[in-house]
């Protein structure tokens, strides 16, 4: 998704009562660099070592082959988390409520696909009425 689609859903979830959060493994400095680079509009939260994930059954490890590639593209996870675990969360889209009980939840298994913004506040808005 583009940048600007994300800042725009971003603004969507706000005029709708809700926030926007995204939750990383990454550590909290990378996470504030990304947001000041970006000029993102939304908090990006950090998850030390996946610990959150893993409670949600969200937490994978990236196999040697795929890390040999992420490496060749001058992606390292052991940097940019703090830990050599080499793990990440399943790409996931939750609408939780102000009680804390889960109402929406878009989880693909594929870290490649990320959920779009824009199906969330479509079932945010089935939610509201």
């Amino acid at each position: 998704m583009e940048l600007d689609a994300l800042k725009k859903a971003t603004e969507e979830f706000k005029a709708l009562g809700a926030n926007f959060i995204a939750i990383s493994p990454q550590l909290q400095s990378f996470n504030r660099e990304l947001t000041e680079e970006k000029k993102l509009t939304f908090e990006i939260l950090s998850d030390p070592g996946n610990e959150v994930a893993k409670r949600y059954g969200l937490k994978f490890k990236l196999p040697d082959d795929l890390k040999e590639v992420y490496l060749k593209f001058n992606i390292d996870l052991e940097k940019y988390n703090g830990d050599g675990s080499w793990t990440l969360p399943l790409p996931t889209g939750l609408i939780i409520d102000g009680d804390g009980i889960i109402r929406h939840a878009e989880i693909n298994a594929d870290y490649t696909m990320r959920p779009d913004p824009e199906e969330t506040i479509a079932a945010l808005k089935k939610i509201m009425d």
